[in-house]
């Protein structure tokens, strides 16, 4: 069954070093106790909503927490950006000769999933689809080793822990399969293709991924029995077991054929299933109903334990096919009536998973708090870049929060989050550093509305993103002022060293004026020192306390030029302080 896959946009310009980031923690959202629930997201339509509102839909509206696409439209990554839900993306067929080369898989990594994590949650690619089914040799000759270079690229870009890389399968990938005790994969196939793909895919931890459908294999004397409703089932002599549906028997024919490979212990996950709701004139069993009928129970098939007559006690990975019907997609009727929606959002029937009539417990959703809320959050949160940030800016976001006096230890060569050595990564884990340590209230997270608030921990690998830190001191309303226009003028902000350690701000000279503004609250501690660390060591280096102006936090250029530099001595008097200015 050919699936929407339109060929990528031209590879965008990157840096040679590979950046990263890692993937947010999304959820493994189940249905009645276990397993996992996705959706296909196909887009051969001309009519479906933008992707920004589908993501939202599906946060918001339904339990559906992972998503496959069959691309890596940067819209809809965009678009999944801070929802935690889980992305896979799919390489299109005629990428995959090109993607054998190392340099080539390095560079598609770079361009099309580093822009876009930590922010989205992509968690596996996909190397093209139905490959085997082409039947075309490059293709099939370039498959595994494309698998292998992705993974590389993986590796370097320290995300391999975090993607998974992985294929889906037709059915035709099987010379048997009823009963499925007698399940073999294709003879030329089987050892040349498929042994070293599960070799891979054991060794990295990935699934075998393939595409279920028992509506292309029903007649109407076993409709009841592809869509799991009560009927007589059918007997396997071989095993002695009864099947009642006709999934099991498909899953269990593939289990057999990878079981002759020495690779049962594999796992399993059906990247594609449906039925579709309108066929052609006289097909029997293609209605709303139906559709509703298998969608209903697979979920609770899949989801149950239950498990297979060769594989009990199981729950599957399972993607429903499809989110929308597409009306661009060519064959029979039926191909273009696979979705649970239409393009407005409605039901095209009640297939189970939306909140209000699933009965799913509402999972808890990944949050963006706005700048005006001036309370610290009660709940973890982390302060990560936003998608669209300018890297200047961002760049200037760790110049100012480095020289604040925090541990920017991590970000530097050698340290646990240096790697991947981008703006963007070390951006968010500066950023978060301050947002942390100045309170948590919503302003700390704003860097001239560079930054954006996430219920979602950012941390991958070795690298700890901090989320209950205790702040430095209660939240400072020269902070607060700093999201004020009039402070994002070049001028100095001047400030005094205390007895007890910390550094108060003085007031604001503005250039031109020669005159201070004192609207700042002068009682509020500005701690620019660590608590309780000796004032001599914390400016033993220079001598000197740096004072840059919050207008390193516009996005401006002629702002973030205009720091002010100014030397602060114990000894100095607010007089002393203001001729050294003039």
């Amino acid at each position: 069954m050919k699936k929407s896959a339109s060929a990528f946009d031209a590879l965008r310009s990157a840096r040679l070093s590979l950046l990263a980031v890692v993937s947010l923690l999304g959820w493994a959202v189940g249905v009645q106790g276990g397993g996992i629930i996705g959706i296909n997201y196909g887009t051969m339509a001309n009519n479906l909503p933008p992707p920004s509102q589908v993501a939202k839909f599906l946060l918001q509206k339904t339990f559906i927490k992972h998503v496959k696409l069959f691309d890596a439209d940067p819209d809809i990554l965009r678009a999944f950006a801070l929802t935690g839900i889980s992305i896979t993306v799919t390489i299109a067929n005629d990428h995959i000769p090109e993607l054998a080369n190392h340099s080539n898989a390095q560079q598609w990594i770079t361009s099309n999933i580093l822009p876009y994590i930590p922010t989205t949650n992509i968690t596996r690619i996909l190397v093209g689809n139905e490959v085997l089914a082409t039947a075309d040799k490059s293709l099939i000759a370039g498959l595994v080793p494309a698998m292998k270079s992705l993974h590389a690229a993986l590796v370097i870009a320290s995300l391999s822990n975090q993607i998974q890389v992985s294929t889906p399968h037709s059915l035709g990938i099987l010379s048997s399969s009823d009963p499925p005790s007698t399940g073999k994969f294709r003879r030329g196939y089987d050892i040349v293709v498929l042994k070293p793909l599960l070799s891979f895919l054991k060794a990295t931890g990935s699934p075998f991924m393939i595409n279920s459908y028992p509506f292309f294999g029903y007649t109407s004397g076993t409709l009841d029995y592809a869509l799991f409703r009560p009927n007589a089932g059918v007997f396997d002599e071989n095993t002695q077991l009864t099947y009642t549906n006709m999934l099991d028997g498909q899953l269990d024919a593939v289990y057999t054929a990878m079981k002759l490979l020495n690779y049962s212990d594999v796992e399993i996950v059906i990247a594609e299933t449906g039925w579709p709701s309108q066929g052609d004139p006289g097909q029997i069993g293609v209605d709303p109903e139906s559709a509703a009928a298998y969608n209903k129970n697979l979920i609770q098939h899949v989801t149950s334990g239950v498990g297979t007559p060769l594989m009990p006690n199981r729950t599957f990975e399972t993607y429903i096919f499809a989110l929308f019907n597409e009306d661009l997609k060519p064959g029979p009727t039926c191909e273009r009536n696979f979705g649970l929606f239409q393009p407005d959002l409605t039901p095209v029937y009640d297939a189970g998973i939306l909140q209000s009539t699933s009965g799913a417990p509402t999972p808890r959703n990944s949050t963006s708090v706005g700048p005006s809320n001036p309370e610290p959050l009660e709940e973890k949160t982390w302060c990560v870049p936003e998608s669209e940030a300018n890297m200047e800016v961002l760049q200037a976001n760790i110049d100012f929060v480095c020289g604040q006096g925090l541990d920017c230890g991590p970000i530097q060569a050698g340290g646990s989050c240096f790697f991947p050595d981008s703006v963007r990564a070390h951006a968010a884990f500066a950023m978060n550093a301050y947002y942390q340590s100045a309170g948590r209230n919503s302003y700390n997270c704003d860097f001239g509305q560079t930054g954006k608030i996430t219920t979602i921990d950012p941390s991958y690998g070795h690298c700890e993103y901090k989320g209950d830190e205790t702040p430095l001191s209660s939240p400072s309303p020269i902070r607060q002022g700093w999201q004020r226009e009039e402070y994002r003028k070049p001028e100095a902000i001047l400030f005094f060293l205390g007895k007890d350690g910390a550094v108060t701000p003085a007031g604001v000279f503005r250039r031109g004026k020669q005159q201070f503004s004192n609207e700042i609250d002068l009682s509020t501690p500005f701690p620019l020192c660590n608590k309780g660390q000796n004032i001599e060591d914390c400016f033993s280096s220079q001598a000197m306390a740096r004072c840059q102006r919050p207008a390193l936090l516009s996005s401006s250029g002629p702002a973030m030029k205009a720091r002010r530099s100014l030397l602060l001595r114990r000894s100095l008097r607010s007089e002393d302080v203001m001729r050294q200015i003039q």
